[in-house]
């Protein structure tokens, strides 16, 4: 069945600041004859759709079909419908949002200017095929009714407000007489790709209930222990109109809502409205509504029009919500901050992972690249993103303009290609479209993922070389963002190396990908740009007798070494000197997040694992254990107190690869350490001296290690055609007497030499 191009909307009018248009009702009423064999349907909104067949609603999730630029991609989903229809008459009933389609609440990405802007419009064709051979085409067309539903405004940022009164009963069955609806008008058909969405559908994770609630300034705040993202279903009986407000936000500060790191920039809108959802009562007895067309980052809930009797501990119920892949990796010791920092980082990917990672899921919801390349492996670890990955790389190679330059937010509609400098990104975010390949190919061997990136990437790779200045140096980017103690875009003077070793480093993975593929010419255009870069870091940055950079930043030192800036003869004593600088910083870290990616990493591959440890666990500022006593439930964006900077979202996924080290370093699972065979699995733990168990795994290979006095216990076991080596580190050895052995299933013993 060919994609459909028949575009239908209710109306031209759409919802602005001044004026909304509420979410239109569609509906579809058709004969089904006797005999069906199967019956299917292939349905797409530029917005986003809820579908309903007979009443029964048959959405995939959340947001379908996808959140994509409709001059890039289109989305559509297939649905089998045979065991929906019946004999006779039949009923198609759809619910449109604006989703990006108007995505107002997003105005500060001049998503208010897209060329595609309108009134949400869908397309739609059933085929039902019979028994007897023949086939019927039901398609959309001006023959489909509308209405305004009571969803009076959405916005994927901004919230949803609804009407109870206004819910028409039973509109979306055969019966129902909708002989004064109007008629559907036509809609252009959009210029982007048409493509069968593989991604992972938006569903419920988790159900949680109530912490505690109590009142504020006459107001109510519901507390669900934990910061997340998804929705709240709401069950309440209220007089007809009674105007419910429901005020989502992650903090309490002073023991009072705290709404200044979502709303920093947001007073475009009426009233200052923002990550709030709006319920007008029916006064028929108890109303039951969870929005259709947003989703919310928090853990309180603030309650605006609540009487006593009404609030009650059942008013509310979180239902958590992510893209629905499966959990593939699991990792726990006896350290229980280690183990609350893993459940950190796992409730931070899947709070921000919404089709593709997020930057947070509240203020934003946007695909910034650099996140995104900052937390790929340790997610890798973690879930099996691969389709959703994907999915989100064609989004991002159709971004890819005519000079190479990729934007920092995708999908954007056209903003983004030049940061608040005037610059482009750089290497920091644009990495996106080498690592993220990289990784997928590392971890599951697919080559296609390699094929579809090639032609992107030499893009890039060109761009990269016509932006060198002529001391082969990247002058511009972000570099080390958010670090605990400047603001988010400090360290400006470090910017042109951390873009140059980042380029380095991105087309030495860029050459290798071509390796594989058998693409010699590729490969050897990307080495040219690697060595390039290394050696005018080099000489610029680098005092290669003193083995340390000119800036004497833990960020730089770390980055140069894991970068292999610096040749294999001066790590060791490049390593010495971050000890140097971490040690003058009384043992802290001093890293945004491209230093946190690497530095724990450079300390345990070097024998300081112990050091890397302490780092990590120490209770002070600013820490990922002061993280956990701040009573943090997610990571936040920049390592501070909510009251130093106002502006910091506390759930953000970029500092998330701490994670990949607790997989990599603490449990010492390696997968693919060469890039160039995904059977290869390497093992190499780090007995840190304040552990004395580790336990991880990933899809079916599984590792344990248990301190016994002086001994080891490492515990091996997999199916599967896996091959490799198990590494002790410094000062352990096995019964052999030898430090390496070959991989396989069993129990392995070091002794402590």
């Amino acid at each position: 069945m060919d994609f459909p191009k028949n575009f239908i909307r209710a109306t031209e009018k759409f919802t602005t600041f001044e004026e909304y248009v509420p979410a239109p009702y569609l509906r579809k009423k058709f004969a089904i004859k006797k005999g069906l064999k199967n019956a299917e349907i292939l349905i797409t909104a530029l917005g986003h759709y809820e579908i309903y067949i007979n009443g029964n609603n048959i959405t995939k999730g959340l947001l379908a079909p996808y959140r994509s630029a409709p001059t890039d991609c289109v989305y559509y989903d297939k649905y089998d419908l045979t065991e929906y229809l019946t004999e006779g008459d039949n009923v198609i009933g759809i619910i449109l949002g604006n989703g990006m389609q108007n995505f107002l609440g997003a105005y500060i990405w001049k998503f208010d200017e897209a060329v595609w802007r309108g009134a949400p419009q869908v397309a739609f064709a059933l085929n039902a095929e019979y028994e007897d051979g023949s086939n019927e085409s039901i398609i959309s067309d001006t023959s489909v009714k509308t209405a305004p539903s009571p969803i009076l405004f959405d916005d994927v940022i901004m919230g949803e407000y609804y009407d109870a009164s206004k819910e028409i009963d039973g509109w979306n069955l055969p019966q129902f007489d909708d002989s004064d609806w109007a008629f559907a008008i036509s809609a252009p058909t959009p210029t982007g790709e048409a493509m069968l969405c593989e991604a992972s559908p938006i569903k419920i994770r988790n159900k949680i209930e109530p912490v505690s609630f109590f009142k504020v300034d006459g107001h109510y705040v519901y507390d669900f222990g934990v910061n997340s993202a998804g929705l709240c279903e709401i069950n309440v009986t209220g007089t007809k109109g009674q105007k419910i407000t429901f005020k989502y936000f992650e903090t309490l500060i002073d023991g009072k809502p705290s709404y200044d790191n979502i709303r920093f920039a947001f007073n475009k809108s009426p009233n200052n409205h923002f990550q709030e959802d709006i319920l007008y009562c029916s006064g028929n007895g108890k109303d039951t509504y969870m929005p259709h067309f947003t989703y919310h980052g928090f853990r309180y809930v603030e309650v605006i029009g609540l009487t006593d009797e009404q609030a009650t501990k059942d008013l509310l119920t979180y239902y958590e919500m992510s893209s629905s892949f499966d959990h593939v990796g699991k990792f726990k010791s006896d350290n229980e901050i280690i183990n609350s920092i893993q459940e950190m980082v796992v409730r931070s990917d899947l709070a921000n992972f919404y089709y593709f990672p997020t930057d947070c899921p509240h203020r934003e919801k946007h695909g910034w690249t650099g996140d995104a390349s900052l937390s790929a492996e340790q997610i890798l670890y973690n879930f099996d993103a691969i389709k959703d990955y994907r999915e989100w790389l064609r989004n991002i190679y159709k971004t890819i303009n005519e000079k190479g330059q990729l934007p920092g937010i995708v999908p954007t509609g056209g903003w983004g290609y030049f940061s608040g400098d005037g610059n482009p990104y750089g290497p920091a975010w644009d990495g996106i479209v080498i690592n993220l390949p990289y990784y997928l190919y590392k971890f599951y061997g697919d080559k296609g993922v390699l094929e579809e990136a090639v032609s992107p990437i030499i893009r890039y790779l060109t761009n990269c070389y016509q932006s060198l200045g002529k001391d082969d140096v990247i002058h511009f980017g972000l570099g080390d963002w958010c670090p605990p103690n400047e603001d988010c875009g400090a360290q400006k003077e470090t910017r042109p190396f951390i873009s140059t070793m980042l380029l380095s480093a991105l087309s030495k993975r860029a050459a290798l990908m071509f390796e594989v593929l058998e693409l010699p010419e590729q490969k050897e255009y990307a080495l040219s740009l690697a060595n390039r870069t290394k050696e005018a870091a080099r000489k610029l940055y680098i005092d290669t007798e003193n083995c340390s950079t000119i800036y004497n930043k833990q960020t730089c030192q770390a980055m140069a070494i894991y970068y292999d800036i610096y040749n294999e003869s001066e790590k060791p004593k490049a390593v010495e000197n971050l000890v140097k600088l971490i040690n003058d910083n009384d043992g802290k870290v001093n890293v945004g997040m491209f230093g946190s990616r690497v530095i724990y990493r450079v300390l345990s591959e070097s024998g300081y694992y112990d050091l890397a440890f302490n780092m990590v666990t120490r209770p002070e500022h600013p820490s990922f254990a002061w993280a956990v006593g701040m009573g943090f439930t997610t990571l936040p964006e920049v390592f501070c107190e909510p009251t130093v900077r106002k502006f910091a979202s506390l759930n953000h996924h970029a500092f998330g690869d701490i994670s990949g080290w607790f997989y990599n370093c603490l449990a010492g699972i390696k997968i693919n350490p060469t890039g160039k065979d995904v059977n290869n699995v390497d093992l190499a733990p780090c007995f840190v001296e304040k552990l004395n168990f580790v336990e991880a795994s990933h899809k079916d290979f599984n590792v344990k290690w248990e301190r016994k006095g002086n001994e080891v216990l490492i515990t091996v076991a997999f199916n599967g055609d896996y091959h490799g080596t198990v590494k002790l580190p410094n000062g352990y050895i096995f019964e052999s007497g030898k430090t390496t052995a070959e991989l396989n299933c069993g129990t392995f013993k070091a002794i402590k030499a």
